[in-house]
């Protein structure tokens, strides 16, 4: 597998307080594409995926109300969660740490940003990771 056509996992987050997230794994992506252009396309792909639940497929990962009160043009985050052969967190949904390292910027390359094969993202609205954040309590 060339490093331009990975496998990349991606956990679709919809709660982090009461651990709600369902991992999918997309095969042969282009790893040149920008960090946007793959948040779009799994936006678009997680709808009409077969065998996700409802719940996952319904979920607006598109936070309007946080792109309304913060200006920003998209209110969706990816942040590295794991890459191939580093070690992983103990955190069980995503890590609290690193943000300025982990956090996928949108204007970069999915490769520049630091993704590579068999790389694991998380896919969350940023308003619910910067309450988790300050308040990072699990409800069960």
């Amino acid at each position: 597998m060339t490093a331009e056509s990975s496998t990349i996992t991606v956990r679709l987050v919809r709660s982090f307080e009461h651990r709600n997230f369902r991992p999918v794994v997309y095969h042969g992506v282009n790893l040149d594409q920008t960090v946007k252009q793959f948040i779009a396309f799994v936006q678009k792909d997680v709808p009409s995926r077969t065998g996700l639940p409802p719940p996952f497929k319904a979920y607006k990962y598109g936070c309007e109300s946080y792109k309304k009160r913060q200006n920003h043009k998209h209110g969706d985050t990816m942040k590295i969660i794991h890459q191939a052969h580093k070690s992983k967190t103990g955190d069980l949904v995503v890590s609290l740490e690193d943000d300025d390292k982990l956090i996928l910027k949108e204007d970069s390359t999915l490769k520049a940003a630091g993704v590579a094969n068999e790389t694991e993202l998380a896919f969350f609205c940023e308003e619910d990771y910067r309450n988790y954040k300050a308040n990072p309590v699990s409800a069960w």
